[in-house]
């Protein structure tokens, strides 16, 4: 699915990948599968060139246009929560490309990856990252996210990395019986919430605290 990815040196080596990975591990990752995952994509890859050295630090970093990337361990926790759904999901949307570290590790997991981003300069800058990458089975779109992605529906599994005050009625349609929904929800306070999906309708759970850029609707160049 991906092509040579950068070893780097120093604090972006692949050492400090499996430093992170450890750490991970420790705060309750569980899911080998998601930490080997974390190991082989290149986080540094996904910011400026001037915070690199902190890529591995599990806090949130800017990427520009007031978003950021999700620290490590949320982009793993969230992941780990996806791959519990009682249907092994192989189509999964993400919400909020950003940077696209995300939907890259998404990627080494399931089968068909699709990311929608709203802001059109930070997608077309992901595009050519993920072009070198040669990540072959994600596709970006730039689209208002918290209308999901119609023309694909429906997807197993559906990933948001930013906060709407409710959850879009559209996201939930867009899942298939047996699907799986992970997402932030609230404005000041903000908890992260699995929603299932199965032939009698949703069931959600609370899983913690968290905090997320706002989601916001429309697209922007």
């Amino acid at each position: 699915m991906i092509g040579r990815l950068e070893t780097g040196k120093g604090m972006t080596s692949e050492r400090t990948r499996q430093r992170m990975v450890e750490r991970l591990r420790q705060a309750g990752i569980q899911d080998e599968a998601v930490l080997k995952a974390m190991a082989a994509i290149p986080r540094h890859s996904f910011v400026d060139e001037a915070i690199a050295s902190r890529a591995y630090e599990d806090t949130a970093l800017p990427i520009g246009h007031g978003q950021t990337i999700s620290a490590p361990y949320i982009v793993a926790r969230m992941i780990e929560l996806l791959r519990l759904a009682k249907k092994t999901p192989e189509k999964v949307l993400e919400v909020g490309t950003g940077c696209g570290y995300q939907a890259a590790v998404l990627s080494k997991l399931f089968k068909e990856v699709y990311s929608v981003e709203r802001i059109g300069q930070l997608l077309e800058k992901t595009r050519s990252r993920v072009w070198t990458m040669r990540i072959h089975n994600l596709r970006l779109m730039h689209t208002d996210g918290s209308y999901g992605l119609v023309d694909a529906a429906p997807f197993d599994g559906i990933i948001v990395a930013a906060a709407p005050e409710s959850i879009p009625d559209a996201l939930l349609e867009q899942l298939s019986i047996g699907g799986r929904l992970v997402i932030p929800v609230g404005g000041k306070k903000q908890q992260l919430i699995v929603v299932d999906r199965d032939e009698q309708g949703f069931t959600q759970q609370i899983i913690e605290a968290v905090k997320f850029v706002p989601l916001r609707e429309g697209s922007v160049q």
